[in-house]
């Protein structure tokens, strides 16, 4: 089998799916790509079991076969070979020749027929959606999923979908963020778990344009189409706790804040906090607020004050720093309103302005004062 493939576009879409494949893996061929050859078309895979994705590209080829190839040593030589195009050769045992303008290049590979299986798209529901539709979605609740492997409902993003709009949800029992859309139709009342890993190299693969993805899914997987990139995934088979019941619906305080100057504020007093806690209290009365961080091992303290407008009981409340400044980070609005009740009891943070068809909700569970 031979074929020839422009070395840039080559490493381009390689780059795409090479996050899919983990470096201690179990069997070695999940550390190759498949490459398969078709009528001009290379279609290139990447798995761990649990997560595929494929990308395909044009190239110049009169016959057709598959071959997997070492992945880590592929993508190494393309970073370093300039632009040109390149001839592979694919003799029957696998072995790999490589040729550039000035270069030879050798590589074994591997037999295709022991590369894994792709998860078959049956009995699956569809429905179409911009792509910066789902990258937003991503991005405004992923950061906000559990690393906890004893909660593996909460290792991922939970949607909810009708035929209204879809939902995503994400927490850690310690913060909880859910972002709405009504302006994407589903085909009918249904839910799922998308993990972290799949959904981190999605929102890296697609572009924030406002061209259709396909999504469809079944009982156990979850397949994305965007052009020549599709990528399939193992769901998590867990039921998501009741996000619903911990969203408090009578928070009378409202605390609004430039959300720029809140973030800065954050990050400068906590670098004064304890590490394991990064415990910010915040006391607001008035017109004024004061943040105060302390590590009692090490006599560090940070204070700081700022305007802000309050509508409320005079209130001391402390939260993780941290927490908040990553949730600062998804809200888009110049302003953001905290709205709270009593210090043991969970904030809401919301953004001041938002899209007509978009509505983001940030809970965060408070810190014990005496800590």
């Amino acid at each position: 089998m031979k074929f020839i493939a422009s070395s840039a576009s080559l490493l381009k879409q390689l780059q795409h799916i090479s996050g899919v494949i983990n470096t201690n893996t179990v069997l070695p061929i999940l550390e190759d790509f498949l490459f398969e050859v078709e009528k001009n078309k290379l279609t290139v895979v990447a798995t761990d079991l649990e997560t595929v994705m494929r990308v395909q590209l044009d190239i110049e080829a009169k016959d057709s076969g598959k071959v997997c190839v070492p992945s880590k040593v592929l993508l190494d030589s393309l970073k370093n070979i300039p632009e040109q195009p390149l001839t592979f050769s694919i003799d029957k045992n696998f072995g790999i020749e490589i040729t550039s303008d000035n270069g030879k290049y050798k590589v074994m590979g591997e037999n295709p027929d022991n590369f894994p299986k792709e998860p078959a798209a049956d009995e699956t529901t569809s429905f179409k959606m911009p792509a910066s539709a789902l990258v937003t979605a991503i991005n405004k609740t992923l950061f906000a999923a559990s690393n906890n492997d004893l909660h593996p409902a909460m290792n991922g993003v939970f949607f909810e979908l009708d035929k209204n709009g879809m939902l995503t949800v994400a927490t850690d029992a310690h913060r909880l963020v859910r972002y709405q859309r009504s302006d994407i139709n589903c085909p009918k009342k249904d839910s799922f778990i998308a993990p972290r890993k799949p959904l981190t190299l999605l929102k890296s693969a697609i572009p924030f344009t406002d061209e259709e993805i396909e999504l469809s899914y079944n009982d156990n997987y979850l397949f994305v189409t965007h052009g020549t990139t599709q990528m399939s995934c193992r769901l998590i088979d867990a039921r998501f706790p009741d996000y619903k019941v911990v969203i408090p619906t009578d928070n009378p305080y409202k605390l609004t804040l430039s959300k720029a100057d809140f973030q800065n504020a954050l990050r400068r007093v906590n670098v004064f906090s304890n590490k394991s806690t990064n415990q910010v209290v915040l006391n607001i009365s008035g017109s004024e607020l004061q943040l105060a961080t302390q590590d009692v091992d090490f006599s560090f303290e940070g204070n700081e004050r700022m305007s802000c407008q309050y509508d409320g009981e005079d209130l001391t409340i402390a939260f993780n720093a941290r927490f908040l400044i990553e949730m600062l980070n998804a809200a888009d609005s110049e302003e953001v309103v905290m709205e709270l009740s009593t210090p043991t009891k969970a904030g809401i943070i919301k953004p001041t302005e938002k899209e007509e068809s978009e509505d983001l909700l940030m809970l965060v569970m408070p810190l014990m004062l005496n800590q």
